[in-house]
């Protein structure tokens, strides 16, 4: 590692935080790596201080912190990320945090963000799939290109998870459908169709989705909003 990767690394370990870590690790914040306890503000001020740095984070990532990693996640350049980087990656997943925050503040801004959430839904590894459902999650907030029908292909694929009883994918299962149903009318009647088709899966954990995302789309306030959204849209 070089001057500036170990100087990072100095200052993560000059703020670790013992009972933090305790905190952590009670909401599931678990590494089979070293997790310092730093808060979240502590990493994004850093982040803003040292800026893009692809090579600095490339470094991070393979001293295996969990801190170190997701500075890495906000330093890094999506676009200059390269797909075999956010395959490896991923299968360094052993978190939720992890794998949200890299996909949220890095992954979804890359150029295969979309080819690699169909892709990493498929695998078997718990915070993999996990990772291809959170892709999909921010993706149908954050990415205002895409068509309809790139989003309704995601609902057959998560019809298809919903039935995987394991905590973290069923909890970003339900997360992408709630998202996917949020994104405009349309979208809004096709998630509750495909609810109420999980719902009828012989699953707990279908069920458990299904309930919990119908719940939320079909709230009056959600529904208000969606609304609103899709008159201001009409309206451009």
């Amino acid at each position: 590692m070089d001057s500036q990767t170990n100087s990072i690394l100095t200052a993560l370990y000059s703020k670790a935080n013992p009972k933090n870590v305790e905190g952590m690790a009670r909401y599931g914040i678990k590494s089979t790596n070293n997790v310092l306890g730093l808060t979240s503000n502590d990493l994004f001020s850093l982040a803003k201080n040292i800026g893009t740095n692809q090579a600095l984070a490339l470094e991070l990532w393979q001293s295996g912190i969990y801190e170190a990693r997701i500075l890495a996640a906000l330093i890094a350049d999506p676009k200059q990320l390269k797909k075999s980087t956010m395959n490896s990656w991923a299968k360094d997943f052993d978190n939720w945090a992890i794998c949200d925050g890299v996909c949220i503040h890095c992954f979804r801004d890359t150029p295969y963000a979309h080819e690699l959430a169909a892709k990493w839904i498929k695998r078997k590894p718990e915070f993999v799939r996990r990772a291809g459902c959170t892709m999909i999650a921010t993706l149908a907030v954050h990415d205002k290109k895409s068509s309809d029908s790139v989003f309704l292909h995601y609902l057959a694929v998560l019809k298809k998870y919903s039935t995987d009883e394991r905590n973290y994918v069923k909890k970003a299962v339900n997360w992408a459908l709630r998202q996917i149903g949020k994104r405009n009318l349309k979208l809004n009647a096709a998630a509750m169709k495909t609810a109420k088709e999980i719902q009828k899966l012989n699953s707990s954990s279908a069920k458990w989705i299904a309930a919990d995302a119908l719940r939320e789309l079909q709230n009056m306030k959600v529904q208000k909003r969606i609304r609103i959204g899709n008159e201001k849209r009409t309206r451009k």
